[in-house]
């Protein structure tokens, strides 16, 4: 087998450890100091940019005018494992890493019994989002140490699944899909006007155009571009006793269709599966015999994947230090992270095959986002 990519530094340059920090700043009894430090301010801002991932903004640099300002202060963060939107989310809202959380990748078996669940599209109901979910988010902690909290993000996620499981706690405040940070700017002045406080702030536009052109493309660039402007209007209003924060979820590797592996047109990959989970760059793979399955697709594979078994990946680190109970039968019996640019896809999920722009693995452009600091000292 080829040797283990590093996992994640839990615990240290994550973004499980950003809010514990702002909360820390922010007079929480329960926040003590952490690894990672923020300025002293009386009120946050936090905007988080679906699919910004840090080496893909520093390539993009010199079209941009107001991040690269910004770079001086900036530092890397690690994305948990999976490196996909709803793992991220709740990595950033407990505080705590996948294995504890156990919202664990794009799709995933919430029980030995049930089918996949897909937390993006997560229902109010079934299964209820508090009891898969249990760690107490930031935004719960912070509300009753007396900290306003406000989430600015598109109307649609008010209530769902996804929003109750990792992001509650405070007031919420909804907008339209594309609507620009102008149009936001005064629900946001609103929500840090007195006090300490803290505004979450959802972008998820640069995501679907990854997604649907690729982070080579030009429409990737034009909407970044857009973020960077809307991010230069943000920061000027804002007061001076307020500080901005900007981070990302995940970055994003554009997958060229040669280096797609299909599971079901490939000889032996379908055999003794009967579930297949997570997304295109990690799969997770639901088999009654898995040294069997890992063996077959680390032969198949070869150097365009890491094959693991789910106790190797656990061993590993993926997950964080520690799962909680029930957690571990969610993850694959066998777990397939692609490297380089290669993707394993399924003719179960169709819709998978429009995808330019992938994500969900341990390599470095899809695992670092940054972590942008405004102070306001020169506002």
């Amino acid at each position: 087998m080829s040797a283990d990519p590093a996992a994640p530094d839990y615990g240290s340059g994550t973004l499980a450890e950003l809010l514990p920090a702002i909360a820390h700043r922010l007079g929480a009894p329960d926040a003590p100091p952490g690894a990672l430090d923020v300025p002293p301010a009386r009120a946050y801002v936090l905007v988080l940019v679906d699919g910004l991932g840090w080496n893909q903004l520093l390539a993009n640099v010199p079209a941009l005018g107001r991040i690269p300002r910004l770079l001086a202060d900036a530092r890397p963060l690690s994305a948990p494992v999976p490196a996909t939107t709803a793992c991220s989310l709740t990595t950033l809202g407990t505080g705590r890493p996948p294995g504890v959380h156990g919202i664990v990748g794009y799709s995933f078996r919430p029980s030995r019994a049930g089918d996949l669940l897909r937390p993006l599209d997560w229902g109010p109901l079934d299964p209820d989002p508090e009891l898969l979910q249990p760690v107490p988010t930031w935004f719960e902690r912070l509300e009753r140490a007396g900290v306003a909290v406000t989430t600015v993000s598109r109307s649609q996620f008010r209530r769902s699944g996804l929003t109750r499981a990792a992001l509650r706690g405070g007031s919420f405040r909804g907008f339209g899909r594309d609507a620009p940070m102008a149009a936001r700017l005064e629900t946001i002045l609103a929500s840090v006007a007195a006090g300490p406080a803290l505004a979450y702030v959802y972008e998820s536009e640069l995501d679907h155009t990854g997604h649907g052109r690729g982070v080579g493309s030009g429409q990737w660039l034009d909407r970044l571009v857009r973020v960077d402007a809307g991010l230069e209007v943000l920061r000027r209003a804002l007061p001076a006793d307020v500080c901005l924060l900007v981070t990302g979820d995940h970055g994003m590797i554009d997958v060229p269709a040669r280096h797609r592996v299909v599971i079901e047109d490939a000889p032996g990959l379908a055999e003794g599966l009967e579930l297949i989970g997570g997304e295109g760059r990690l799969r997770y793979l639901y088999t009654r015999e898995p040294r069997a399955v890992a063996a077959r697709w680390a032969r198949v594979m070869g150097e365009r994947a890491w094959v693991r078994t789910r106790e190797e990946a656990v061993e590993a680190g993926w997950f964080g230090p520690e799962l909680a109970p029930g957690v571990a039968e969610r993850l694959g019996d066998v777990l397939v992270a692609a490297r380089g640019d290669w993707a394993v896809m399924t003719r179960t999920r169709e819709r998978e095959f429009a995808l330019v722009g992938q994500h969900g693995s341990l390599e470095p452009d899809e695992m670092l986002v940054p972590l942008l600091v405004d102070e306001g000292r020169d506002r």
